[in-house]
């Protein structure tokens, strides 16, 4: 659930800074508080990956959640930086990480139930072998 809202608020980021980039100061400063929402979140789905991973013994949520926290990191420092020419395509590379992520998580098959039986139905079939 994390990654949802994390990919969600992700691809608000565009947004914004579409608005700035028509002319709007506002457009900047909701494009920079964004950006500490949206790293702020993935630091935390980092963390909730880990539990996952120790209960579950998958470890590809931490690796995918390290990549996307790592990758947002560089992409704050580049866009503070003002280097859009790196800004704008890695900001694309994330935002189609984070929806692939987000889709492996929900595609994810849950684990097997064991299947319960009837205490009531403890006869044993006979099965004939023909030799």
């Amino acid at each position: 659930m994390t990654v949802t809202v994390h990919a969600i608020l992700a691809f608000g980021q565009p947004v914004f800074a579409g608005v700035y980039l028509t002319g709007s100061i506002r457009g900047l400063e909701l494009h920079a508080r964004g950006a500490d929402v949206v790293f702020t979140l993935g630091v935390v789905q980092f963390v909730i990956a880990v539990a996952i991973s120790v209960r579950s013994r998958r470890v590809w949520h931490v690796v995918a959640s390290a990549l996307v926290t790592a990758a947002e990191a560089l992409q704050y420092l580049v866009g503070m930086s003002g280097r859009l020419w790196v800004h704008f395509p890695f900001g694309v590379a994330i935002i189609s990480g984070l929806a692939l992520y987000a889709v492996a998580a929900w595609a994810q098959a849950l684990p097997a139930r064991p299947v319960r039986t009837d205490p009531r139905r403890t006869r044993v079939r006979a099965e004939t072998v023909d030799a």
